[in-house]
Parts: C-alpha cells; structure tokens; sequence
C-alpha cells in the first residue's frame, strides 16, 4: 500500500471526519486506478456566525441498516430535588476524581465535567472535549463551541441557561472518535448528570452523542426530525457544531431540529427587529 504524504493524510482524515457526523462509520477498501491525493479536498472552515442559513443541497444518504445495540444506559436515578442539583453534580464530579478508568487519562490535560445551570430545561451532549475545552476543562469553548452558543441565543437562550456535557470527559487523541470502551466507561457519569438535572429536552449533538444515548448506531438521517423518549425527557438529534463548520449548508437543517426543540420547550426565537 502506497505512503501518502503528510497533506494527503491530513486531506483524507477531515474527510473521513465528515463521514462520520454523518453517521458513517464504516468504510470498505477497493483498488482504485486514480491517484490517491485526488478528489480529496478537504473542507475548510466556515464562519462560526449563526445566520440565515443558506439553502441546503439535499443529497442521498447510504442506507445501513439498524445495528444491534452496543450499550445499554443504566435505570435512570430516583429525582433530585432542584435544591440539591448543584450538590449533586459536585458529588458526582468527586466520584470522578483525578479518573484513570480507561486510556483516556494518559493524554488528558483536565477533566471536562459540564457546565450550566443546574436546573437547565435544556441539555446538550457532545462527543468528547477537543484542545481548546481540554485546555480550560470547560464544554464547547473552541470554534464549535462559539457557533453552539450562537445557536442557543438564536433559540432565545443563554449559554448559562442551558447545561452541556459530552460522552466522555477526557480528550481523545487527535481528536478521533470515542472507542466503545472508553465511551462505556465514562458515559455512565453523563447519565448521572442528566439524571440529576432532569431537562425536558435533551439535543444529542452528532452521531456519537445519538449513538450512546440512544443506545444503538444508526444514521443521523434516520434519527433526526422526530423527538425521541430518554429517561423522562424529550431526546432531539442533531449536527454536531463541528460538522456545520464544514458543511455550512447543513445550518437550515440543523435549525430545523433547534426548531422541535424550542416547540418541546415552548420557546420562540427572538425577533431581529
């Protein structure tokens, strides 16, 4: 097998990034005639302002069949009263510690627990934090995080309004996907979270988000656009910020779903006036 060069290799992994906040996540090698450096331009960054989306280009998704479900969440907890969450979450946070439960810790700077109110109506969970979130131990503070918080003010919200997490709390390497391991090691303590703040919508940001809330793997195309039951709340799926960042043209669609959110939560957007 051919060695590609360091911009080739660089052009293929955001592309492979691409597919997967898709939901693809398996892919299958054939010999090919063309070099391998074509056809391989990789997405660069778009504006991180939350604007009037342009319009979509609808596109066939590859259709893969429902798997078998690769993590069962634990029995939901018995409610916390809204005077004790803030307590709650920091007993959690404790029982965390300076955690070596999977090979995660090895490459972590901090512990990336959450952040938000407590007593949230709206609950958003990432993948996993990257350099930026790594580097202050806080949710979402890098690119993707500045066009999620321009997403929660276009849905009448403020950042401290709401509480985020992700499925795991330690930064993986280069920031590839979570293994099952480590998401199944450290996805427990996010349903503690979510067991204690009690949100009456929950949005699962991206494909990894969906799959081990949900349970099991699908495409985001099957997932997205209906409201699905989680432990008491209302589960919403939708684009990781990410990959909008990539593909901008997903903006209106990932609008949609905010929309279904802020039904659930009785919300309207605010005017531009």
């Amino acid at each position: 097998m051919p060695v590609l060069d360091p911009a080739t290799q660089q052009a293929l992994a955001a592309r492979m990034r691409f597919y997967r906040d898709l939901g693809l996540t398996e892919f299958y090698r054939r010999p090919v005639d063309a070099s391998p450096a074509e056809n391989l331009g990789a997405p660069g960054l778009a504006s991180v302002t939350w604007d009037t989306p342009s319009p979509t280009i609808n596109s066939q998704e590859p259709t893969i069949p429902p798997r078998k479900p690769i993590f069962t969440p634990p029995a939901a907890s018995p409610s916390i009263p809204v005077a004790d969450r803030a307590a709650a979450l920091r007993l959690i946070r404790e029982d965390i510690g300076d955690c070596t439960r999977c090979a995660l810790h090895t490459g972590r700077n901090k512990i990336v627990f959450g952040d938000g109110s407590p007593n949230a109506r709206l609950f958003f969970v990432g993948e996993g934090p990257g350099a930026d979130e790594d580097s202050q131990g806080l949710p979402f503070v890098g690119k993707a995080g500045q066009l999620l918080n321009n997403m929660i003010t276009a849905m009448g919200l403020k950042r401290e309004e709401v509480y985020i997490a992700n499925v795991v709390k330690c930064r993986p390497p280069a920031n590839r996907t979570p293994e099952p391991d480590e998401a199944n090691t450290c996805s427990p303590f996010l349903f503690q979270q979510i067991d204690v703040i009690q949100p009456e919508v929950l949005v699962a940001l991206g494909a990894t988000a969906a799959t081990y809330l949900l349970g099991q793997r699908q495409p985001l195309a099957g997932l997205r656009g209906r409201v699905h039951a989680f432990r008491g709340s209302k589960l919403i799926v939708t684009y990781h910020p990410a990959f909008l960042l990539r593909d901008p043209r997903q903006k209106k669609e990932a609008w949609a779903d905010l929309q279904i959110a802020m039904r659930e939560l009785g919300l309207q957007a605010p005017s531009r006036g």
